[in-house]
């Protein structure tokens, strides 16, 4: 059973940052596509960020370009998101993706204060 577990959500002033981390459980991480989403309360769940296997090739949410950064270790078998100058629409519970065999993780809360 491959598990997603994130961790590093928490509650954070306007402008600050965050450093979301994303474990995962299946050996030939080094080879699949990942992905970052969210879901606000009350709004469906949206891309926020995507990183290809070897971690070069990036893409980004218009909403959130500029300001997150996602990037993986193939060794230890994380992904991250580092999200910096957060807004209060930034508030959401943060997902980590396994886009090939649709695996989710349980979420991690970040809510951004004004």
């Amino acid at each position: 059973q491959v598990q997603l577990v994130e961790s590093g959500g928490g509650l954070v002033q306007a402008g600050g940052s965050l450093r979301l981390s994303c474990a995962v459980s299946l050996r030939t991480f080094s080879s699949v596509n990942m992905g970052w989403y969210r879901q606000a309360p009350g709004k469906e769940r949206e891309f926020v960020a995507s990183i290809g296997w070897s971690g070069v090739n990036t893409a980004y949410a218009d909403s959130v370009k500029g300001r997150f950064t996602i990037s993986r270790d193939n060794a230890k078998n994380m992904m991250y998101l580092q999200m910096d100058s957060l807004k209060p629409e930034d508030t959401a519970i943060y997902y980590c993706n396994m886009p090939s065999r649709n695996y989710w993780g349980q979420g991690t809360q970040v809510t951004v204060s004004s």
